[in-house]
């Protein structure tokens, strides 16, 4: 597969802007750690691992998942594990839905190869196949 380029998608797509005070703040947030993720790593696979557009929502996805565990993070931060619900104290249900974006984010992380064991089973594309016709 020929290596490319990938564009850092609109992350006001994942994230949209919104009008309300209370979710606004966040969603701006995961803006912009999915893009500094996507800063992070795309360079990177892009060297080590030679993605090409086909990896594109692959890439991008896990850049949600980033993004997602840090706001979740953040609310586990500023609420705490257990908040106060209409039956009493509960645990917050952020943490639940952390380890959820873990547990994608962690499938990401080794089928893109960003984990020292997956790197050990990548080897780095060979640049002369890429001059050559895909029929050869």
């Amino acid at each position: 597969m020929p290596r490319a380029i990938l564009a850092e998608p609109d992350w006001s797509g994942a994230f949209p802007p919104s009008s309300d005070p209370a979710v606004e703040p966040a969603n701006a947030r995961c803006r912009e750690v999915a893009s500094e993720e996507w800063r992070r790593v795309v360079p990177i696979l892009e060297v080590s691992a030679g993605i090409g557009d086909v990896d594109h929502t692959t890439v991008k996805d896990m850049c949600v998942c980033v993004a997602r565990v840090d706001q979740a993070e953040r609310d586990l931060s500023e609420r705490g594990l257990l908040v106060t619900a209409e039956r009493g104290t509960v645990k917050n249900g952020a943490a639940t839905i952390a380890a959820q974006y873990r547990t994608q984010l962690a499938r990401y992380i080794r089928e893109l190869g960003l984990s020292p064991s997956a790197r050990t089973a990548i080897t780095a594309p060979d640049s002369e196949s890429y001059d050559s016709d895909v029929w050869d």
